[in-house]
């Protein structure tokens, strides 16, 4: 595991600060895929040993020295992100493009507790944050993300609102750790990591909080992917919860996650509507895919599941209550 990186102290020289100024000036370029796909990817023949940095850093391919050079695998090895593996070396971190922005996160496979996801979820909800924030004018003070992960969501409202000040929240302290490190390369200076448990150790109103939470039911509990609850909504309920708390007069919420349907039927939005109408919130609610991570209806826990759904909820305080 790679040591501890301390969020609050991302200096201009940190090995993975540079490391990824080093990746942009290569032209490096990297989509992420969903873990099955790259598992294929992966397996075909001539795969086993990266031969390019996108091989290294995207693939999570082993790989000789030589092949990323001395400048890249000296800061590895400055960072903690690097390990034997035989006679190869493998990456502990990943990096991924986004809006023209290099992301750094966890390796592929993510199996460690602690691990710090990107994948097609990130790209969905990065498109739901653009069509939001292009649809609201409103002078924003105070934005929130909740459940940062690598940060993405935080660093794309921080350059989309530079004049506001952005809070990129997780229990993860990798994690924020990571969003440190991409806020820091995006040049996004009003994003402010913190470690916060939901919104407990945020005080004051928010004009915008944004999420993307994890949505699966995972029996090993691991933070990134494990949403909590009967099929994995427990989590994106308890944002709509502290949406409703702390969101000023008019303010909203952004939220993508994913639903597992049951018999043409959806429990998320039987569960939140009860909770927004009660409060006269106005809301819109869309599916933006509906049929990710199909390999998960093999799991038991979603044994009697149509489908899983990404799904797209904007809700709206009224300006005077």
């Amino acid at each position: 595991m790679p040591a501890p990186l301390d969020h609050l102290d991302i200096a201009a020289d940190h090995p993975l600060l540079r490391l990824g100024r080093l990746l942009a000036a290569r032209g490096y370029r990297f989509t992420t895929l969903t873990p099955l796909s790259h598992q294929r990817v992966n397996a075909r023949p001539g795969n086993a040993e990266a031969r390019t940095l996108e091989d290294v850093f995207g693939w999570s391919r082993p790989f000789r020295q030589e092949v990323v050079g001395e400048e890249v695998f000296a800061l590895l090895r400055e960072a903690c992100a690097v390990e034997a593996q035989g006679e190869l070396w493998s990456s502990r971190i990943r990096w991924s493009s986004l809006d023209g922005q290099l992301f750094v996160h966890s390796r592929y496979p993510t199996v460690d507790a602690d691990a710090v996801f990107f994948g097609p979820d990130t790209y969905r909800f990065a498109q739901a944050l653009h069509q939001h924030l292009a649809r609201d004018a409103r002078p924003l003070r105070r934005i929130a993300d909740i459940g940062c992960g690598a940060g993405p969501g935080a660093v794309l409202a921080a350059l989309a609102r530079p004049r506001a000040q952005v809070l990129a929240l997780d229990i993860n302290d990798r994690a924020l750790a990571f969003t440190a490190v991409n806020a820091r390369l995006a040049g996004a200076a009003n994003l402010i990591p913190r470690h916060s448990d939901l919104l407990h150790q945020v005080e004051g109103p928010l004009d915008l909080i944004i999420a993307n939470p994890p949505y699966m039911l995972d029996p090993a509990g691991r933070a990134y992917r494990h949403g909590g609850g009967e099929h994995g909504a427990g989590l994106s309920l308890a944002i709509i919860e502290a949406a409703l708390q702390r969101l000023a007069p008019g303010g909203s919420l952004l939220l993508y996650t994913g639903v597992a349907m049951f018999d043409g039927a959806d429990p998320f939005r039987d569960a939140f509507q009860p909770l927004l109408d009660g409060h006269a919130w106005t809301w819109r609610y869309r599916e933006m895919d509906p049929d990710v991570f199909g390999e998960e209806l093999d799991n038991p826990a979603y044994a009697r599941a149509d489908r899983i759904a990404a799904v797209v909820l904007e809700a709206t305080r009224p300006a005077h209550d």
